[in-house]
């Protein structure tokens, strides 16, 4: 008697069930989303990241989203280029740092200078803190600027270029040096040095942005990246007003995304629009 009872109360349940789906059906759409979650990655557009939605060829009920900064470091050259719709020839713009050992190139993409691409460091020799003499086997801080002749594609380092030190601001403060470069090789005394084949793209953009008419590739050497940061940090040492003066140059690339005039003033640099 009871498992008829039982029997009965579960076909009322499943014909009450029945009933309900019927008068009350999920719609098409709510099935598509309760099936297949689209997942939403970051992309670069323009440069930027931003959101994307993708399909997956499998359902997938997580939502995949990825914050990690964008590498330029491993991104290959000719990837980024067709991504910004650049070409090699366009008038470059170069950051070094020495304390993340790392050569940033940035290309005008007529407004502005946008983030090209970024190559470690291979070598470099001395500490943080700019060149003072010959021989003392440091590598220049400052504004520098590179034309064509100081090009050096048969150099003993595979190749190379000159960077220019000193210059009227070196020179102000009595330094010396000579011969101070970006070079291959991966070996170095007071240059910046690259492994062969990141030279050889580094070079070709320097060497083509001068031959399409860019009148010199500035080169700005900083000890670190200049946040404010990082400032506090090396607050104390001997070089914090030479790098009080450097991050004015520093400061108004970032906010402007063009390169600074710059001037030798005072035996200081002066930096102008």
């Amino acid at each position: 008697m009871k498992l008829r009872i039982i029997d009965g109360i579960i076909h009322a349940l499943l014909w009450i069930s029945l009933g309900l789906f019927w008068l009350n059906p999920p719609s098409y759409t709510h099935l598509k989303q309760t099936m297949k979650q689209i997942p939403i990655v970051k992309k670069l557009v323009n440069n930027k990241l931003v959101d994307k939605k993708i399909k997956n060829k499998k359902p997938s009920f997580e939502m995949i989203i990825t914050d990690k900064p964008y590498d330029f470091v491993n991104v290959s050259l000719k990837e980024r280029l067709t991504l910004l719709s650049a070409k090699i020839g366009q008038p470059i713009f170069i950051r070094i740092f020495k304390e993340e050992a790392l050569l940033e190139i940035w290309i005008d993409t007529g407004s502005e200078y946008v983030h090209l691409k970024d190559y470690i460091i291979c070598a470099f020799s001395g500490d943080l803190g700019p060149k003072l003499k010959e021989g003392d086997e440091q590598a220049p801080e400052g504004f520098y600027t590179v034309k064509k002749y100081q090009l050096n594609p048969n150099s003993k380092f595979h190749l190379s270029f000159n960077l220019g030190y000193p210059n009227r601001y070196d020179k102000a403060h009595k330094r010396t040096g000579s011969a101070l470069m970006v070079h291959g090789n991966c070996v170095s005394i007071g240059c910046f040095a690259m492994t062969d084949e990141k030279i050889e793209e580094i070079y070709k953009l320097v060497e083509k942005a001068l031959q399409k008419g860019q009148k010199s590739v500035h080169v700005h050497a900083y000890p670190f990246r200049m946040s404010e940061k990082n400032m506090s940090f090396y607050e104390g040492n001997e070089w914090y007003d030479f790098w009080v003066n450097l991050k004015e140059g520093y400061d108004y690339f970032e906010s402007q995304k063009i390169p600074p005039t710059i001037k030798i003033e005072n035996k200081r640099y002066e930096i102008y629009e």
